[in-house]
């Protein structure tokens, strides 16, 4: 398959998306009036870095930053042969330049072969679309590659024509899909304000839940605490014991502070819990390393040690309002009870309070972490399909889950974990 983008030395036009578009405004400088070219890249590295964070930052605001959509995460799942064609991720990023060759808009975009990462779970769909006598895969997925994190994925300068940017890119994604004539095209965790847009443009919507920490302006953990019914309190007190009884050190660790050797820990700490859990690793050893040089100012790595050794371990990525709990592990032959909890979610929370930032995400999945202070929160997903016939089986079951998800939501918010009128 053929990829490309915008004219120039090292970008050719795209087959897929066609003659540049042209819209009439104004360039990023606001001079004079120009055209819109949309192009596909395959692979990050062919866009500067900071002309994809500058897109990044203006989509989410410097304050909201997400780590996650930063260059810098990105090219390191590619330059770590995490996300790439070989392991059924595909870059095929969407580009919009100005005729001044200004980047005004990109969209991180994956041909995949199968449906491993994404945490949006449609393999129901894939075998069903097999049953029908078509081919699922490949298809594409606009996300961030094994990262199940809420964030904006059509990233569009802060120019006063940024709708229109927004809608053309979205136009390329449904063009480059029909183009290729797969059998969809999914928008996986995007912002709420970007999945109600795309309904209007013919995206199948879907909901789902994640657990997320909220700091109400604590001072510290027992202040968090005493918002709590009693009952949560003192478990979560006598959890917290059960780790120190062990004489366990927890050590936070920053930037310069992980050195080669916590990344090699950690990568056996990571490859212990896929091998249990999931069977296979999506991430390299490089990956760790790479990020670490490239993001090292936001990373926080809770680290567990047992008489000087390095036995367990949370991977935490600091946003501008939010730290990001990412992965977790220890040795094979450790067990520690409650060490899961402690270093992934109290841990977490205490280092949100000292970082004076307003949330806490600790990944997908786990009702459990409701009585740990983590309130369930609805999260989005949106999804094009060409087949008309199929596109209306999986609308007609998405509103029955959509139902189902919701009458969950209800459920577990009534039998939350703080005391009455705190929420």
């Amino acid at each position: 398959m053929a990829t490309c983008c915008c004219c120039s030395a090292r970008h050719r036009p795209s087959p897929f998306l066609g003659s540049p578009l042209r819209h009439p405004g104004v360039s990023v400088d606001d001079k004079t009036p120009r055209e819109i070219s949309l192009s596909v890249v395959s692979s990050i590295s062919d866009i500067s870095s900071n002309d994809w964070d500058a897109c990044a930052t203006d989509a989410t605001s410097p304050e909201k930053f997400n780590p996650f959509i930063s260059h810098a995460f990105l090219s390191s799942l590619e330059e770590s042969r995490s996300a790439i064609k070989e392991t059924g991720w595909l870059p095929q990023h969407i580009v919009a330049q100005d005729e001044y060759k200004n980047i005004i808009g990109v969209v991180p975009l994956y041909l995949k072969s199968h449906s491993y990462g994404e945490y949006v779970f449609d393999h129901s769909w894939a075998d069903a679309y097999y049953r029908y006598g078509s081919q699922y895969y490949p298809k594409l997925q606009s996300c961030v590659p094994f990262t199940p994190v809420t964030s904006h994925r059509i990233l569009v300068r802060n120019t006063w024509y940024r709708d229109q940017v927004f809608d053309m890119l979205v136009m390329a994604l449904k063009d480059l899909t029909t183009q290729l004539q797969i059998s969809s095209l999914h928008i996986t965790f995007p912002s709420e304000n970007e999945w109600h847009k795309l309904k209007q443009s013919g995206f199948l919507p879907r909901i789902g839940i994640q657990y997320h920490w909220k700091n109400r302006n604590y001072k510290n953990f027992d202040d968090f605490l005493m918002d709590m019914k009693q009952s949560k309190r003192k478990n979560i007190r006598q959890e917290r014991k059960k780790v120190l009884a062990h004489n366990l050190k927890m050590k936070r660790l920053f930037g310069d502070e992980i050195k080669a050797k916590h990344w090699d820990s950690f990568y056996k700490f990571y490859r212990n819990t896929t091998d249990n859990k999931w069977g296979s690793a999506y991430l390299t050893r490089d990956f760790f390393h790479i990020l670490g040089s490239k993001m090292g100012d936001r990373i926080l790595l809770i680290a567990a040690e047992d008489e000087g050794e390095l036995v367990a371990g949370a991977l935490n990525l600091i946003g501008g309002d939010t730290l990001f709990g990412r992965l977790w592990g220890c040795l094979p032959h450790v067990y520690f009870p409650n060490l899961h909890f402690e270093a992934c979610y109290y841990q977490a929370i205490e280092a949100a309070i000292d970082l004076n930032l307003t949330k806490v995400e600790a990944g997908a999945q786990g009702e459990h972490k409701i009585q740990r202070g983590y309130l369930p929160v609805t999260t989005f997903s949106c999804h094009y399909i060409l087949d008309d016939d199929f596109r209306k089986v999986i609308d007609n079951f998405l509103v029955y889950e959509t139902e189902q998800v919701k009458h969950v939501m209800q459920l577990l918010h009534e039998s939350g974990p703080f005391k009455e009128g705190i929420i």
